[in-house]
């Protein structure tokens, strides 16, 4: 069992990963408004933070852990991971920061329906009874009545969380036999070929301040994934995942530093909601004694 010391130490780990990646959110945005567009910013996102985990690697399990023999299961995590990275940071561009990262918190809902699905869980009506609470909460924020939140964010939005407990999925079969350092390198490395193909296809000239922009989405990323992969060494995983919705206040906060944008009274009640739907999925989930589906997209398609 883990002491006492170990568990506090892996709960820092996770905060400093969603402070990372909740910054990544932001520079995305940053970016943009720059005159990058998404292609540039995934694969700068991906090619940053290649030589960050291979000095992590280096650092910790030695260079030798890139060797797999499973280079088929990781061409296939790549791709979903890619097709959800789409959607993630889609979703990130179209949305205030606040409502992007209150859409991510419904991975555990989706997982939930994935989970009883495509591995034929038994879910009780317990949990059931908490999708179903979660999606009321999805309504509240998006105003469905209202002017205000833009359809094609929330489908984009809603498509990445979607994507990220598919990714939660292949990451179970994955662990099986391979490490989280081999999985993160892999899937760094295979990304980076096709979207250099799809970056040659439209270069661009951009001042420092973008070039810094976009090397940074993939060094705090890098730095935050491997924060997270780290946490798990020390919590486990029903401990550490409520720390995720920690994202929400540096979404908030630097959405009102860097946009001027607060969240809306509808986000403000259907945030909880939704939290607490996750939260209590991971609690029976913790409580069954089954592995918890309770990531979210900075587990994966971060």
């Amino acid at each position: 069992m883990p002491t006492q010391d170990r568990v506090l130490h892996g709960l820092a780990l996770r905060l400093f990963a969603v402070f990372c990646l909740s910054s990544m959110s932001a520079v995305i945005k940053l970016a943009e408004a720059h005159g990058a567009n998404l292609i540039e910013i995934m694969f700068f996102r991906q090619l940053a933070a290649v030589p960050v985990v291979v000095a992590w690697l280096a650092i910790g399990d030695g260079l030798g852990a890139i060797r797999t023999p499973r280079l088929g299961a990781h061409v296939t995590r790549t791709i979903v991971g890619l097709v959800g990275m789409v959607f993630n940071f889609g979703g990130i561009l179209l949305l205030p920061l606040a409502e992007a990262t209150t859409l991510q918190f419904t991975v555990p809902i989706f997982a939930t329906i994935l989970g009883a699905l495509v591995l034929h869980e038994h879910i009780r009506w317990h949990r059931w009874a908490a999708v179903a609470v979660g999606f009321v909460g999805v309504v509240i924020v998006a105003q469905p009545q209202g002017n205000n939140f833009p359809l094609l964010g929330l489908g984009v939005g809603l498509t990445a969380a979607l994507f990220v407990a598919i990714i939660a999925i292949l990451l179970r079969q994955l662990g099986r036999t391979e490490s989280a350092g081999t999985t993160v390198f892999w899937f760094s490395l295979l990304s980076v070929p096709p979207l250099g193909a799809f970056y040659l296809t439209d270069l661009r000239v951009h001042p420092f301040e973008t070039w810094a922009l976009l090397i940074g989405v993939g060094l705090i990323g890098g730095v935050g994934q491997l924060a997270l992969t780290g946490a798990l060494r020390y919590a486990p995983v029903s401990t550490a995942v409520p720390m995720d919705y920690s994202g929400l206040v540096w979404a908030t906060l630097y959405g009102w530093l860097f946009f001027s944008v607060w969240p809306t009274p509808y986000t403000w009640i259907g945030a909880p909601i939704i939290i607490a739907s996750g939260l209590y999925i991971a609690w029976r989930e913790h409580k069954n004694a089954q592995p918890v589906h309770s990531v979210t997209g900075a587990d994966t398609a971060a």
